[in-house]
């Protein structure tokens, strides 16, 4: 991105916007867009200033940063708009929501300034920010709780078994040159099987097609276990690095 990565703030704390403003505006690659406080307004000027991030609570008065997310992600004038979720809790089911209802990823409020700046990179180019090991507990731990849903069960049925095999690994966060390294295929391969997955599963980013793998059934928690020479993983046994490559 040649331009500043333009960052809409939404949190109805002002001690911590001026904060997040600081930090965002200390970095040349990047410009505050607006700022929030509360999840009606980020709405609104989301649509209307559409930023490239959206750093954003979910607890704040009216409609909360859940509702936003949904609202903002679901919007055909805000599809350019990614949405990082920010939250006190590591294991917090509103989080988990979000992610269903397109977020592309989230972190909580005690991360070191310079990773915050790192997550927006990562989620302005249009990855998902998924590598964290608390993502994949909440992932886990709240896919775990619910029964496929129905619909998504049925939209899976359109996906090819090649297709399948991909958003295993994908949901299993292998980066695009492992998958195509586990599956035999070219980079390019893979990244044309993921094009047609979120087309045929309708999500936002591979962060969502990690909750449709949970939830579907097509992954299960604690019984999926990692191909044979995937790349290293962090101590508590999550990939290290965020789980995308261009697609």
């Amino acid at each position: 991105m040649n331009r500043p990565v333009r960052v809409l703030i939404a949190d109805d704390q002002a001690l911590l916007r001026a904060g997040f403003r600081l930090l965002i505006e200390s970095a040349p690659d990047f410009t505050v867009a607006g700022e929030a406080v509360s999840g009606e307004q980020a709405v609104e000027l989301a649509l209307r200033l559409r930023p490239d991030v959206v750093l954003m609570d979910i607890r704040m008065p009216g409609t909360d940063g859940l509702e936003a997310t949904r609202r903002i992600c679901a919007d055909p004038d805000a599809v350019g708009t990614r949405v990082l979720v920010l939250t006190t809790f590591d294991l917090d089911e509103y989080v988990y929501a979000a992610l269903r209802g397109g977020a592309s990823g989230f972190l909580l409020k005690d991360i070191l300034p310079a990773d915050l700046l790192t997550a927006l990179r990562v989620v302005a180019s249009g990855d998902a920010l998924l590598a964290p090991a608390v993502t994949r507990r909440l992932i886990r731990e709240f896919a775990a709780r619910h029964e496929p849903h129905p619909r998504l069960v049925r939209e899976l049925a359109g996906v090819t078994p090649r297709e399948r095999e991909v958003l295993r690994l994908v949901a299993r966060g292998l980066p695009n040159p492992a998958i195509a390294g586990h599956l035999g295929l070219s980079v390019s391969t893979v990244k044309t099987h993921i094009r047609r997955l979120l087309a045929k599963l309708q999500a936002h980013d591979r962060a969502q097609m990690v909750v449709i793998a949970y939830e579907t059934g097509l992954v299960t928690p604690g019984r999926n276990p990692p191909p044979t020479g995937r790349r290293p993983t962090a101590p508590d046994g999550s990939p290290e690095g965020h789980a995308s490559d261009g697609t």
